[in-house]
């Protein structure tokens, strides 16, 4: 009777001990999938994500090209003219990695339909507007970069002001926050310099 008792004591005990580690896997199983939910939440996108991406992809490129024309001048540019450009070219050259491995990321196309619509779109430079850059003297290409890059700015946070409203990609949207909030500022600021020139 006693080894009778004993038995159903040691089996109780394996199945309450069974019963909690299951408990314990079934936990981190379920913190596992609570990870992998919060990393498909960041990566989450929508229509308008893909087309704020694909959009902004260029207008990038075209601002990074621009900067790099005016550095291009040389010393005879307006030192607080050449600094901007630096900065500008800082700040999206790394968002020009950052979009186009979101859109690798999403399984979009680095191009699409809407960058297509050429440079009349979201303050776009023409190739004209380009080439009057690229043929300006030093001292020219000063005032006409502000003017181009007050432009092509606003184009910018029209298009960032989109994402920050219908977006759902959290980082995505992060992005576009901090571009309304620091070209904003730098349209700002090359206004207050035009008016100085």
């Amino acid at each position: 009777m006693h080894t009778t008792t004993m038995r159903t004591l040691a089996v109780a005990a394996a199945l309450t001990l069974g019963l909690t580690l299951a408990g314990c896997s079934a936990g981190n199983s379920s913190s596992h999938a609570d990870a992998a939910s919060s990393t498909s939440a960041a990566s989450a996108h929508n229509d308008q994500d893909v087309m704020y991406a694909q959009m902004m992809l260029p207008h990038h490129k075209q601002a990074v090209e621009m900067s790099d024309m005016l550095l291009a001048k040389g010393s005879g540019v307006d030192t607080g003219v050449t600094d901007l450009a630096k900065q500008i070219k800082a700040e999206q050259s790394p968002e020009i990695n950052q979009l186009t491995s979101w859109l690798k990321g999403w399984d979009e196309p680095t191009e699409s339909k809407h960058s297509g619509m050429g440079h009349s779109m979201s303050g776009m430079m023409s190739d004209s507007d380009i080439n009057d850059l690229d043929q300006a003297s030093a001292k020219d290409a000063a005032k006409l970069y502000l003017e181009q890059m007050v432009q092509h700015h606003k184009g910018a946070v029209d298009m960032a002001k989109t994402e920050v409203d219908k977006g759902k990609n959290t980082d995505a949207v992060a992005m576009a926050k901090s571009i309304v909030s620091s070209q904003t500022e730098q349209i700002t600021q090359m206004q207050d310099k035009l008016a100085s020139l």
